[in-house]
């Protein structure tokens, strides 16, 4: 049965705006696993993986049904790939399987979560 949906599109120029100049963005958004994911990528990875992760949270945070805030921070959501590749989200709290999908484009992320009991 599926408990909740949430869908989430960013630019990636806002979001290489932000990273340029605000040093702190990159560590209130992923975590300490995710930057080690990404602190060896290119300038353009860099953007597109923190987009998606950016994405990926505001995705899962609209499944749950709390947004990002009070009940449910950037650190409590890890999107981490599986064996394989795929990626997949991690949280503090269980909420049920979780299915994640990443999509980019020259301009755009976008993150697809399903959560389902």
């Amino acid at each position: 049965m599926i408990i909740g949906t949430g869908i989430d599109i960013v630019e990636l120029k806002r979001i290489s705006d932000v990273m340029n100049r605000n040093l702190s963005f990159v560590s209130r958004i992923l975590t300490e696993k995710e930057r080690a994911l990404f602190n060896p990528l290119t300038e353009r990875r860099k953007v597109e993986f923190l987009a998606g992760r950016f994405a990926s949270k505001e995705a899962f945070a609209k499944a749950v049904g709390t947004g990002i805030g009070k009940h449910l921070s950037w650190q409590d959501i890890e999107v981490i790939p599986d064996p394989n590749g795929k990626p997949m989200i991690l949280s503090k709290i269980e909420y049920g399987k979780i299915h994640l999908s990443i999509s980019h484009s020259k301009e755009y992320a976008l993150a697809n979560v399903i959560i389902e009991k």
